[in-house]
C-alpha cells in the first residue's frame, strides 16, 4: 500500500464491492421483514415490534466490542476466516428469516429471535470491519474520499437493487442474489489493498465517549436516524393500506434511493457553499417538508407519493454526504486517526442500530395501540398510521435540527 492520493480503480472495486452485499441485505431486513412476518403469518404488530426491538438491542450492544474486535483484527491473517464465516452466517440467517420452518405463532417467534441474532451479528461484524479496513488505508483527505466514496457507491446500487428486487422476482431470488453478491464482495475484497496495522493495543471501550464532540455528534445522529427509521419500517403498510398501491412498492423504493443518489453531487457543492453542519440542517429541513405533505395524501396519489419519496431521498443524500464525514473529522479532531477507527464506528453503527430498534419498537406498538392492523383502511386506523408514518418523523426530525444548530451550527 502507498500513501498517494490517487487509488487506482480497480483498488477501489476491489475494497468496495462489500458495500453493495451490506446495502442489498440491510434494506429487505429493515423495511419488508416486519410486513412479511405480519401479513403472510399474522403475527401481532406489538409481538413483532417487541422482537425486533429486543434483536436489535442486543445487536447494538454487540457493536462496541466488535469494534475493538476489528481495531484488534485489521491487518492481521486472523481476519481471514473471520470474514467468510460471517458471509455463510449472513446468508444462511437471510434465508432462514424469510423462508422459516416453523408456522406456530410462538415456535416462528423464536425461530425469527435466534435468526435475527445471529444475522444482524454477521451483518454487524463485516460492516464495522469494512469501515474501518477503509479508514486504515491511509493519505490523505482526497486518498480518503475515494475510499469512501467506492464503498458508498456500491452500497447505494446495493440498496437501489434491493428496493427494487423482492417485489419484481421475489424473496427467493433476492436470497440467492444476495449471497452471489456476498460471495463475489468476500473474494474481492481479499485481493484489496491491505489495512494498515496499528501499532498500539486496541482501543478501550469507552475511548470515544470520552471527546465531548462525538457524544454531541452521536445525539444528533440518534434523533435524525430514528426520524428516518420510523417511516423506513411503516412505508410498506402506507404504501398498501394508506394509498392502496401495493403494485407500486418496486417503483417508490427506488425511486427514493435513485433520488438519494443523483442528490449526492448536488450536496457535495451545497457543503461547499455552507459548510457540512447548515447543508446537514437543511436536508433535515426538507424531510420535514416533505413528510409534512405526506400526511395530507390519501388512496390512489401515485405522483403525489412517488414526489414525497423523491423529495425525501434527496433529504437522505444530506444524510448519506454529511454525518460520516462529520464523524471522520471528529475521530481526527481527537487524535485517534489510524489507531482506533473501530471503537469509534462500533459505537457509531451500535447508534444505527439503536435507531433502528426503537422505531419497530415504538412504532409498531403504537400503531396497534391507536387501533391499525395491516389491512385495516377504517378512517381512524388510517388517522393512526398516517400519524406514525408522517407526523411523528417530522417531530424527531425538529429534535434533531435543535440540537445541530445549538451543537454545530451556533456553537462560538
Amino acid at each position: 500500500m502507498t500513501d498517494k492520493a490517487e487509488l487506482p480503480p480497480l483498488d477501489g472495486l476491489r475494497y468496495g464491492a462489500l458495500g453493495l452485499a451490506l446495502a442489498f441485505v440491510a434494506l429487505p431486513l429493515y423495511v419488508h421483514l416486519p410486513q412479511h412476518y405480519a401479513t403472510q403469518f399474522g403475527v401481532p404488530l406489538a409481538s413483532l415490534g417487541a422482537l425486533l426491538l429486543a434483536a436489535r438491542a442486543l445487536d447494538a450492544v454487540a457493536d462496541p466490542w466488535i469494534g475493538r474486535l476489528s481495531d484488534r483484527a485489521l491487518g492481521r491473517r486472523g481476519l481471514l476466516w473471520q470474514l467468510p464465516l460471517a458471509g455463510v452466517l449472513l446468508a444462511a440467517g437471510f434465508a432462514g428469516l424469510f423462508f422459516p420452518l416453523p408456522r406456530t405463532p410462538g415456535a416462528l417467534l423464536a425461530w425469527a429471535g435466534v435468526l435475527l441474532v445471529l444475522t444482524y451479528l454477521a451483518y454487524s461484524l463485516l460492516t464495522v470491519l469494512h469501515q474501518a479496513w477503509g479508514a486504515r488505508l491511509g493519505g490523505g483527505v482526497a486518498r480518503q474520499t475515494r475510499v469512501v466514496a467506492w464503498r458508498e457507491g456500491f452500497a447505494l446500487v446495493g440498496v437501489v437493487t434491493a428496493s427494487v428486487l423482492p417485489s419484481t422476482l421475489g424473496l427467493g431470488a433476492t436470497a440467492v442474489a444476495l449471497a452471489v453478491t456476498l460471495a463475489l464482495g468476500l473474494v474481492l475484497l481479499a485481493f484489496a489493498p491491505q489495512p494498515g496495522v496499528s501499532p498500539a493495543e486496541p482501543a478501550p471501550l469507552a475511548l470515544a465517549w470520552r471527546v465531548p464532540e462525538f457524544r454531541r455528534l452521536l445525539a444528533v445522529y440518534l434523533l435524525n436516524g430514528i426520524a428516518a427509521a420510523v417511516p423506513a419500517t411503516l412505508l410498506l403498510f402506507f404504501i398498501d393500506d394508506r394509498l392502496r398501491l401495493p403494485q407500486a412498492q418496486g417503483l417508490f423504493l427506488a425511486s427514493y434511493f435513485a433520488a438519494a443518489v443523483v442528490s449526492l453531487p448536488l450536496w457535495l457543492r451545497v457543503i461547499a457553499r455552507l459548510g457540512q453542519p447548515r447543508s446537514w440542517g437543511l436536508g433535515m429541513g426538507l424531510a420535514i417538508a416533505t413528510f409534512a405533505w405526506a400526511a395530507v395524501l390519501g388512496e390512489g396519489d401515485r405522483n403525489g407519493f412517488l414526489a414525497v419519496c423523491i423529495a425525501s431521498g434527496a433529504a437522505l443524500g444530506a444524510d448519506l454526504a454529511v454525518a460520516g464525514a462529520l464523524l471522520t473529522g471528529v475521530i481526527q479532531r481527537a487524535g485517534h486517526a489510524g489507531q482506533a477507527e473501530g471503537a469509534f464506528f462500533g459505537w457509531w453503527n451500535a447508534a444505527t442500530k439503536l435507531n433502528l430498534a426503537l422505531a419497530a419498537g415504538l412504532a409498531l406498538p403504537l400503531l396497534q395501540l391507536l387501533g391499525y392492523a395491516p389491512g385495516q383502511r377504517d378512517a381512524q386506523a388510517l388517522q393512526a398510521l398516517t400519524l406514525a408514518y408522517c407526523l411523528l418523523p417530522c417531530a424527531l426530525k425538529l429534535a434533531a435540527a435543535a440540537l445541530l444548530y445549538r451543537y454545530f451550527i451556533a456553537k462560538p
